[in-house]
């Protein structure tokens, strides 16, 4: 990578928006061997918390979340409201929504993806455990990067998973 990338690390994470979450979680244990889905239904994405589009969001989505080795496999399906997985429902059906990066710096990669003019479409913070930006490649053909940072409590959640899906 050269030095004006924004974020720099391997893909922690590969996430697709789906329309029937057990569906999907059946085709990846079917076709990758992905088992051991933690489904969390109804996750509450809101307006004190999370951004879309540059206003205060307010939507609900069911979240699954697998491995493959060490990559996280993450299905979300739309409940309520608007968000970037409901457009992106609407623009073009269920796929290959993102990938996932983890910046050593998550505040540095948003200054570098404004520097660089990437609109970050949707942004929020769960608790303060963990730290979300979906970057808008739409322009270049490219589904979404998302950025995360990850605090103490969601990596020990995550490893659980991990070991669950072995």
């Amino acid at each position: 990578m050269d030095s004006t990338s924004v974020a720099r690390g391997p893909v922690t994470q590969i996430a697709w928006v789906v329309e029937d979450i057990a569906a999907g979680e059946q085709f990846l244990k079917t076709t990758m061997g992905a088992g051991g889905w933690m489904r969390m239904p109804e996750v509450h994405f809101g307006p004190e918390s999370c951004v879309y589009r540059g206003e205060p969001a307010d939507f609900t989505a069911h979240i699954s979340l697998s491995y493959s080795g060490d990559t996280q496999l993450e299905l979300i399906q739309p409940v309520r409201g608007r968000s970037i997985y409901t457009e992106f429902l609407e623009r073009g059906g269920p796929g290959l929504h993102h990938i996932c990066l983890e910046p050593d710096d998550f505040d540095a990669a948003l200054k570098d993806a404004a520097a660089q003019g990437i609109p970050v479409v949707q942004q929020g913070d769960m608790s303060g455990q963990m730290r979300f930006a979906y970057l808008d490649g739409a322009a270049s053909g490219v589904p979404f990067i998302e950025l995360a940072e990850i605090g103490p409590n969601m990596r020990l959640f995550f490893e659980q998973i991990k070991k669950d899906a072995q």
